[in-house]
């Protein structure tokens, strides 16, 4: 089973459905697609999916297609999938930037993901034996990269009083 997963951004990602679509697969395919409006025929499709749903289909599935958002990387890598990646870009009016993009290359670079940039990248990616990811553990940039990022964007963590507790 193949499952692809555009997030849960707001803006539609048809850049990355139409790339699955166009592709002839003769496999099981679940597609949570979010607000994008192309449709690939023949799969189990849903506008969004809880949690629970989405780690359950990462940890059945064969592939994991998914945007380069970091939450969905890191739950696919969590569960032991290398997904293979498409970055919403802004040129196409998928993001405000292009940070997926520069993640996800950052992220090839070190074997966590495979970055997919277009449909013949994406098939040669899906025909392709899946690979476990490297561990993270080998990658040490990315712990403190994104504390550092995460501390940019929402502030330093606040500390939370302890609670001492009589014997």
């Amino acid at each position: 089973m193949i499952f692809v997963s555009v997030g849960t951004h707001e803006a539609p990602f048809d850049r990355m459905l139409r790339a699955v679509a166009d592709l002839e697969l003769d496999e099981e395919l679940v597609v949570q697609h979010g607000p994008s409006t192309v449709r690939c025929a023949g799969a189990v499709e849903a506008e969004y999916l809880p949690f629970d749903e989405v780690v359950g289909y990462i940890r059945q599935a064969r592939a994991v297609v998914m945007h380069a958002g970091v939450g969905s990387i890191m739950i696919a890598l969590t569960n032991g999938k290398r997904p293979i990646v498409m970055a919403r870009q802004a040129q196409f009016g998928e993001h405000v930037d292009d940070h997926q993009l520069e993640l996800a290359r950052r992220l090839e670079e070190n074997g966590l993901v495979a970055l997919a940039e277009d449909t013949v990248s994406l098939g040669a990616e899906l025909a392709g034996e899946a690979t476990a990811p490297v561990s993270l553990s080998g990658v040490p940039w990315l712990g403190n990269e994104l504390s550092d990022y995460l501390v940019e964007q929402l502030g330093e963590p606040q500390r939370q009083p302890q609670i001492l507790r009589a014997s």
